[in-house]
């Protein structure tokens, strides 16, 4: 009896033990086919690229956390440049590194004839083109249309605009200049800066000429008349020499971030509008922006900017990237996500929501009017040698000074060699 006890006590301990691997087994094997099914979920993954600024970064990454929680089974990471790279850096090259990218609208033509980016108009429904040319804000829509095709879709619209410390006008006892001669008043006291960084003076120069009553590039012979070029030149460089020379080394967002840390500059009379600095909270000090000064008993009027969102050709996974690209700018999504975490939209609708201008100080209310004069800069090919050297020549005349009529004769030469440069 002993013996068969020991027996049975053996039978069991062995019996236990094999029931135990065979848990520990059978465990194994559907926890390792449910990784496996798992592992059959291929992740898409996505690479942006924008500018390094809240109004060029954060927008992309917040709408691409809400994409990503409404498609688990994609992932989109941002990367950011500089503001001068955006203007600069050839979009064929990050093309070819990126899914997605945010771009300046003179790039278009570039984009187009190089095939780099993909023609949105042909992926996208009928419906939502039209209503994104409906809702432009100014000629933002067609900024990104060449050859008759949508190439990028207007995420955010900008011109310069004017903008003022008004507790340090109030401080002084004066107002937020109405005219250019106004303007020219205040500068005399040392209040007034603008952006001196060679793009934005030539965008600048362009201003002048189409405020004076005719728009550069008009024919393939010259950028402008002599008459009404050697007046802008004049004209801005009255003004030039009234500010700080710091500010020729200073684009948009430096003007705007010594406007805010520092009280020496009461107004800006032209950069490119960043609506961030009009909401409370976001730096130390509030601006309020608004539409340019009149000259001539006219408002003045500036160089188109803002962004697009563009889709590589490149990209392994063209028909997500497209669908993120429409999410970015429904309408639901520009008045929302992408207003409330630092962008500057592109849809007419996000600029007449009431709760946005609410929470910007009417920033969108008072400057869409610049927005729908604005003049809109050329897109064809080699455009963009001649914006990248004619702002050069433009500043030198402006801290220097010169023979205005060389300067125009310069611009003229860099004007026709751009003509010359044709896709390789």
């Amino acid at each position: 009896m002993q013996k068969d006890s020991l027996i049975n006590k053996g039978f069991l301990v062995h019996l236990n033990l094999i029931s135990t691997f065979v848990i520990v087994f059978f465990t194994f094997i559907i926890s390792n086919d449910f990784t496996t099914q798992n592992s059959y979920i291929k992740m898409i993954k996505l690479k942006g690229i924008t500018w390094n600024h809240t109004r060029g970064l954060l927008p992309m990454v917040a709408t691409s956390q809400r994409f990503t929680e409404l498609h688990p089974d994609v992932e989109i990471s941002w990367e950011k440049r500089s503001l001068q790279e955006f203007a600069d850096a050839s979009i064929e090259d990050l093309a070819k590194r990126f899914d997605l990218l945010v771009i300046d609208h003179p790039w278009t033509g570039f984009g187009a004839q190089t095939k780099a980016i993909l023609p949105l108009s042909d992926y996208l429904s009928n419906e939502y083109i039209k209503d994104q040319e409906i809702n432009t804000v100014g000629k933002s829509y067609g900024s990104y249309v060449f050859h008759d095709k949508l190439w990028a879709l207007p995420i955010d619209a900008a011109t310069p605009v004017a903008s003022a410390r008004l507790d340090l006008l109030e401080k002084n006892s004066l107002e937020v200049p109405k005219t250019y001669d106004d303007l020219l008043t205040l500068a005399k006291k040392g209040l007034v800066a603008f952006a001196g960084i060679p793009v934005d003076v030539l965008m600048s120069f362009y201003m002048f000429c189409c405020s004076l009553g005719e728009a550069p590039f008009l024919s393939e012979e010259k950028v402008i008349s002599e008459t009404t070029g050697i007046k802008a030149l004049q004209m801005f460089r009255e003004l030039a020499q009234l500010i700080d020379p710091a500010n020729f080394n200073r684009n948009p967002i430096q003007v705007y971030e010594a406007m805010v840390n520092s009280d020496e500059i009461a107004y800006c009379p032209f950069a490119y509008g960043y609506s961030n600095y009009s909401r409370i909270g976001y730096s130390q000090n509030l601006l309020h922006f608004y539409d340019l000064v009149k000259l001539n008993d006219n408002p003045m009027i500036s160089s188109l900017g803002g962004t697009g969102l563009a889709v590589s050709s490149f990209s392994e996974h063209i028909d997500t990237a497209i669908k993120y690209a429409g999410f970015t700018c429904s309408p639901q999504v520009q008045q929302n996500i992408y207003t409330d975490n630092g962008g500057q939209p592109g849809h007419l609708q996000a600029w007449k929501s009431e709760r946005i201008n609410s929470v910007t100080h009417d920033y969108f209310k008072n400057t869409l009017p610049a927005l729908e004069r604005a003049f809109l800069r050329p897109r064809y090919y080699g455009h963009m040698y001649f914006q990248d050297h004619a702002g050069d020549v433009v500043r030198n005349y402006l801290m220097n000074g010169g023979d205005e009529l060389k300067v125009l004769e310069e611009m003229n030469s860099l004007y026709a060699e751009s003509l010359k440069i044709q896709t390789v």
